[in-house]
């Protein structure tokens, strides 16, 4: 059970680092891009900010994942 939280907030702490870095890294971003949804487009955002979030999403994904595959 430590394990499990020690993990989460390693996780949580990293990722938060990860995305105060990229709101710093973007502040001078002039390339904007609309993502297409499935019903609406997005506003237009930074295209280093959608790429930034996507890899920071499949981070936290990718590691509630492996903690899934490791309790069965």
């Amino acid at each position: 059970m430590k394990f499990l939280i020690k993990k989460l907030f390693f996780t949580a702490l990293f990722n938060s680092c990860l995305f105060l870095m990229l709101f710093i890294g973007i502040q001078n971003s002039s390339n904007k891009s609309k993502v297409d949804l499935l019903i609406e487009e997005t506003v237009e955002l930074p295209i280093s900010f959608i790429m930034g979030s996507s890899f920071i999403l499949g981070s936290v994904l990718g590691n509630f994942f492996v903690l899934n595959i490791n309790n069965e």
